[in-house]
């Protein structure tokens, strides 16, 4: 059985995950398992389609990228792919992972993948320190900050932590901070 995952970084990104689940759906995919979410962060439908997976199975990518974040985390979902008697299949590379060239070439662009995004953040930290030597970053607002006696004055009044948020319009945890500061 082929079984798909499609991934997107963020919610905002319906028309990126409208395309990998018509891509997989496309290449004859029978279920597929989709979120949006960060790379990052817990990927539950990931964990529930490689839980799907059996014997003969393959589990189906549009691309790399939206499988694995580093040629560690890759190797790892492989080897509990490989753990089920399934393979993998990564439509826009045409990489099939049942063979023994597959699994060779999976290899070699999990590493140039992970070496590219690693040459990517450096070129980002090197930007963000040129802007900010020359005086054009000043990074994130502290849009928290500049509502501290807003959030006091809540406090004070008797609400909630969760209440003073809702009001505020910031963070349970940005309120949690304040007081700390405060030392309320």
């Amino acid at each position: 059985m082929l079984i798909g995952y499609a991934r997107t970084s963020t919610a905002d990104q319906d028309a990126g995950l409208a395309a990998q689940v018509r891509d997989l759906k496309a290449a004859g995919v029978e279920k597929v398992f989709r979120e949006q979410v960060s790379s990052v962060a817990k990927r539950e439908k990931l964990g529930q389609a490689l839980d799907y997976l059996r014997d003969g199975d393959v589990l189906v990518v549009s691309k790399l990228d939206r499988l694995a974040r580093s040629i560690r985390d890759l190797m790892e979902i492989v080897e509990a792919i490989n753990g089920r008697g399934a393979s993998l299949r990564i439509l826009g590379l045409q990489l099939d992972t049942s063979t023994a060239t597959g699994k060779l070439m999976l290899g070699i662009l999990g590493s140039v993948a992970e070496f590219e995004r690693a040459i990517m953040l450096e070129r980002q930290r090197e930007g963000i320190a040129k802007a900010k030597a020359e005086g054009k970053y000043k990074g994130r607002a502290p849009t928290a900050r500049a509502k501290s006696q807003e959030v006091l004055k809540l406090l004070a009044a008797g609400k909630t932590e969760m209440a003073a948020a809702l009001a505020s319009g910031i963070s349970r945890s940005s309120v949690q901070r304040i007081k700390y500061r405060h030392d309320v």
